[in-house]
């Protein structure tokens, strides 16, 4: 919750920040925050599992917060816009140790029959908090001002996540080691980064699926985090407006996964997954297309991408615990998030570009575009992996011996 709480600050306030403090005319410039975060976090969660490995889970979410100390300051008086995307530099650091610790740690502590309600119950935490910061910060900035009185309460959440992560977690890394021994005989080598990452990329066909499925769907949170404010103040909603419509998506996105997260584990993966990206694109036709007055449009857009992505959200990450060994399950797990969240870097420059040059609406159509093709990805390509345990002694036995060779 407090990890998820640290992305809320900047969803409703910053992107205004960059354009009525700072004076930036680029809508590119303006997205260049959110394009430094996805950068850094995609970079960083590709590296967490190999230190959790290594250092351990606990010491990785330490170090997390440990990053994540600075940024609230720096939101709140950096004197120029190269402050706000140092403090993004250091908020995807932060991300990337502490939300990639806490989804590895759950994963670790249920196994593999509850593996989609421990995400659900992991997500729904992170992403509520989102929402209700994105909706706090909204209502602050609309009584004090943008800064600094908005970001007063990521301090809290940077001193409250540390001494939690010190004084009370413990390690969890003992569970994927047994684990690890109980799923079979075979014992599986622990493979090099290099390995993990072609096999979750493209080698293997699910985690292809996934990792594409996971990329366009930040792709959406990114493009919606710059251009949404922009957008619908341009439409003449008011900053509290703004704060709803900025909330509504994560507050959804976050408590749907405790439903969602449960349904992965009885329906399977992969219905979500693509049932979940078709119902996000219906929520890019709703705005995109004006069906509504603008304050409205947003909230039932917002709502319907806060379901869709909280149908697809537990069932990826789930999809990439079934099919990954435990004993390199965390690399996968840190290779899939890398590519899910370039995808706020990319949908934050698709949206800065398409904007400059079409407009800030284009940006909606051609996200809502790119998420009905990757919806058709998943439905042709992937398998369904939930049911796949039987088949897995035999493809890690496979494994082990592409491993060695």
């Amino acid at each position: 919750m407090l990890v998820g709480g640290m992305v809320g600050l900047e969803r409703t306030v910053v992107p205004l920040v960059g354009t009525e403090e700072f004076k930036i005319g680029s809508d590119v410039v303006v997205f260049s925050f959110i394009i430094a975060f996805g950068v850094v976090k995609a970079f960083t969660n590709l590296i967490s599992g190999v230190l959790a490995d290594k250092y351990t889970r606990k010491k990785v979410l330490i170090s997390g917060w440990l990053f994540g100390l600075p940024v609230p300051f720096l939101l709140a008086w950096g004197p120029g816009w190269n402050w706000i995307l140092l403090a993004n530099v250091l908020l995807g650091i932060s991300q990337g140790l502490a939300w990639s610790m806490t989804v590895n740690m759950k994963i670790d502590l249920v196994g593999p029959k509850k593996r989609g309600l421990a995400m659900g119950l992991n997500e729904a935490a992170g992403y509520g908090a989102v929402g209700l910061t994105a909706l706090l910060t909204g209502y602050l900035a609309s009584s004090y001002g943008l800064r600094p009185q908005p970001f007063y309460i990521g301090i809290a959440y940077t001193i409250i996540g540390l001494l939690l992560s010190v004084l009370v977690i413990r390690d969890t890394r003992k569970y994927a080691q047994l684990e690890s021994k109980q799923i079979n005989t075979t014992t599986v080598p622990k493979p090099g980064l290099a390995w993990v990452f072609k096999e979750t990329s493209l080698k293997n066909k699910n985690l292809f699926a996934v990792s594409q499925a996971g990329l366009v769907n930040n792709l959406n949170d990114g493009m919606s985090w710059g251009v949404f404010p922009l957008l619908f103040i341009s439409a003449g909603v008011g900053l509290e407006g703004v704060g709803w419509i900025k909330a509504i998506y994560p507050v959804v996105w976050g408590v749907g996964q405790v439903v969602t997260g449960p349904l992965a584990d009885r329906l399977g993966r992969k219905p979500l997954i693509v049932w979940g990206m078709f119902v996000q694109v219906l929520g890019h036709v709703v705005i995109g297309f004006k069906f509504f007055e603008p304050l409205t449009a947003g909230l039932v857009g917002s709502v319907l991408l806060g379901l869709g992505t909280a149908m697809v959200y537990p069932a990826l990450l789930a999809a990439v615990g079934d099919t990954a060994h435990p004993a390199w399950r965390a690399s996968s797990l840190g290779v899939y998030r890398f590519w899910r969240d370039i995808g706020y870097a990319v949908g934050a420059l698709m949206a800065g570009v398409v904007a400059g040059l079409f407009g800030l609406i284009w940006a909606v159509h051609i996200a809502g575009l790119l998420t009905l093709l990757s919806g058709l990805v998943v439905l042709l390509r992937m398998k369904e992996t939930i049911h796949a345990k039987s088949e897995n002694v035999e493809h890690n036995t496979t494994t082990a011996q592409t491993i060695l060779s």
